[in-house]
């Protein structure tokens, strides 16, 4: 009895001693791709996230893409936000969180952009927001992006990242794939160029419409594109699915991609397609 108490204060102590380690240890040092699963330490990461053995880009915020995107942005309609339509529970306290973290009223930030003279108009979702989420805030700020480029005869650049329609907003949310859509068809009538990024996770409604619409579409490595997620469809058809149905490779291989696009290019990318999609050049 004496000997298993003994034990018993020994492994007591030892709990002690790693809780007290893992409060002086950050909780971001090492970070996982999801990918390949080498593990990085966080403090090398330059400025684009990605896994330097797979290319993978990790998740980051609409402002931090923006850093090293373009050469000058002027933001738009940065004043618009959800209003909580059905009144749902809990809803207006998580936008605020939202809005704190990322610094946007909503899951999209829009505006007139700039590359080596290149003038477009160019939207970025953010997957940090709700999960980038297609709110009636987020469509509306989509739909003006495009009605105002149509205007201006400006080519659109549009950087998708979503986990589908908030369900928060019900078919508020749902309607703005329609009206995105009619806004992307009339850009299309016009003669000016759509130019998609599919970074990771396109997902749901926004795969269903506007993600899928562009004169070109682009991905970045690994990234996640689908409409239902993989658990949903393996019970709808009752079989596993590939490793890597929804990875943007695949989807290369399908013809539904036209080229995969490293982070680290896609500045140079974007500028050399918009020379032969017409707008504005100083």
């Amino acid at each position: 009895m004496q000997l298993y108490k003994r034990l018993k204060t020994l492994t007591a102590n030892h709990i002690k001693s790693d809780r007290q380690a893992d409060a002086k240890v950050p909780s971001d040092l090492w970070r996982k791709c999801p990918k390949c699963g080498t593990t990085i330490l966080t403090k090398e990461f330059d400025q684009y996230a990605t896994c330097p053995h797979c290319h993978y880009g990790f998740r980051i915020s609409a402002r931090q893409r923006l850093g090293w995107l373009v050469d000058d942005f002027d933001e738009q309609d940065s004043e618009l936000s959800s209003n909580d339509p059905l009144n749902f529970p809990g809803y207006p306290a998580k936008l605020k969180q939202a809005q704190g973290k990322t610094g946007l009223n909503d899951a999209v930030l829009t505006g007139r952009a700039r590359i080596r003279g290149q003038h477009f108009a160019l939207g970025i979702m953010d997957p940090t927001f709700i999960m980038g989420s297609l709110g009636t805030a987020t469509g509306e700020k989509i739909t003006r992006l495009f009605e105002r480029a149509t205007q201006e005869r400006l080519p659109v650049v549009l950087c998708t990242a979503s986990g589908g329609a908030r369900m928060q907003e019900g078919i508020n949310s749902l309607m703005q794939m329609a009206k995105i859509s009619n806004a992307v068809a009339q850009h299309a009538a016009a003669g000016l160029l759509y130019l998609v990024i599919l970074t990771d996770p396109t997902t749901g409604g926004v795969t269903a419409s506007f993600a899928m619409q562009g004169d070109i579409t682009l991905a970045e490595p690994h990234a996640l594109v689908g409409f239902a997620g993989r658990r949903v469809i393996e019970q709808t058809i009752h079989q596993k699915i590939p490793a890597d149905l929804q990875d943007a490779e695949n989807l290369l291989r399908h013809g539904f991609v036209d080229r995969i696009v490293r982070r680290q290019d896609e500045k140079t990318t974007i500028w050399q397609l918009l020379q032969y999609g017409g707008g504005q050049h100083d």
